[in-house]
């Protein structure tokens, strides 16, 4: 294979160059020792590579195949030699992202982008989660990092974690809606009475938000926050929404919001990474995200809106 290799780096060389010459001087090899390089092979494979009748070789059409298909080969052949190099060095050959439904997925899409100009040894893999499935997601090994997870981490030693902020939820319903006459704060007896739209939880199936549920409320359980999103706007449920989801149809007067009384606006949510496994990708991705004002605005807007009374 060597031999191989060493003639397609040749070929290469010599296309670009134009001359055994010039090939050497940029291998820095003699031109005696390239063509007795490409000449060896020739031999061995009983092939011809190069037409040397005329003043210059010229390359046959099986030397200008192993050309086209050498170059990528040697592609391949670099990117592994980097890759090999990144995986010592302690970059991941995968990094599996877990992201919480209620996290906006849009915000990573410059970090990914930033990620690949820079990295691209690691290959990311992204995945759903919704609820505790964000959390089991990680402690069960499916997820290196979680992103956007509700609540409180697990307390487990072999993970790490840090907070985002404050994800604020609003209780919104359509202008058509029963709830949309009754004053406010709404008694959450009177909710009880309607339909709500809830989330079900992606790690244990048939489990729903049930703090953002009364006992014995009717409901329709969906899979996801956009779901559930559409199906408030159309009427059919009412129920707590992320601020930054819910704003620009509020804005709009797709949704009502209205104050819930004695309900927690806001709930906390964090990052969190294996210790055991997190190499220098991991590092990157949380260090990135906790840095990115983007992602800080989603998780400190009631800051601002307290400062701003």
């Amino acid at each position: 294979m060597k031999p191989l290799l060493d003639v397609l780096i040749i070929l290469d060389a010599l296309e670009k160059e134009g001359s055994f010459a010039a090939a050497s001087a940029k291998l820095f090899k003699t031109p005696s020792a390239l063509s007795y390089t490409v000449h060896k092979l020739e031999s061995d494979l009983n092939i011809q590579i190069l037409d040397r009748t005329g003043h210059r070789a010229r390359f046959t059409r099986t030397g200008q195949m192993l050309l086209e298909k050498g170059r990528e080969v040697l592609h391949s052949v670099r990117e592994l030699e980097k890759q090999a190099v990144k995986l010592h060095q302690g970059w991941e050959n995968e990094l599996v992202i877990g992201v919480d439904d209620t996290f906006p997925f849009s915000l990573l899409a410059p970090l990914i982008e930033a990620f690949y100009e820079r990295h691209s040894v690691t290959r990311l893999k992204f995945i759903n989660g919704v609820l505790a499935g964000s959390w089991e997601a990680l402690v069960q090994g499916r997820a290196d990092i979680v992103v956007g997870a509700l609540h409180e981490p697990p307390q487990l030693s072999d993970f790490g974690f840090a907070p985002l902020g404050k994800l604020e939820q609003v209780f919104v319903i359509a202008p058509h809606h029963p709830l949309a006459q009754e004053p406010e704060p709404v008694n959450r007896r009177t909710i009880k009475n309607h339909r709500a739209i809830v989330v079900g939880d992606s790690a244990l199936p048939g489990c729903i938000a049930s703090s953002q549920l009364l006992d014995d409320q009717e409901a329709i359980t969906v899979f996801d926050f956009k779901t559930k999103l559409e199906l408030q706007i159309s009427g059919l449920g009412c129920g707590f929404l992320p601020r930054y989801l819910a704003q620009r149809f509020i804005e709009s007067g797709a949704l009502i919001e209205k104050e819930v009384m004695a309900q927690s606006s806001y709930d906390s949510v964090w990052i969190g990474w294996n210790e055991q496994t997190a190499g220098l990708a991991s590092a990157w991705w949380r260090q990135e995200i906790l840095a990115n004002s983007a992602i800080a605005a989603v998780y400190a807007q009631h800051e601002a809106d307290k400062t701003g009374d």
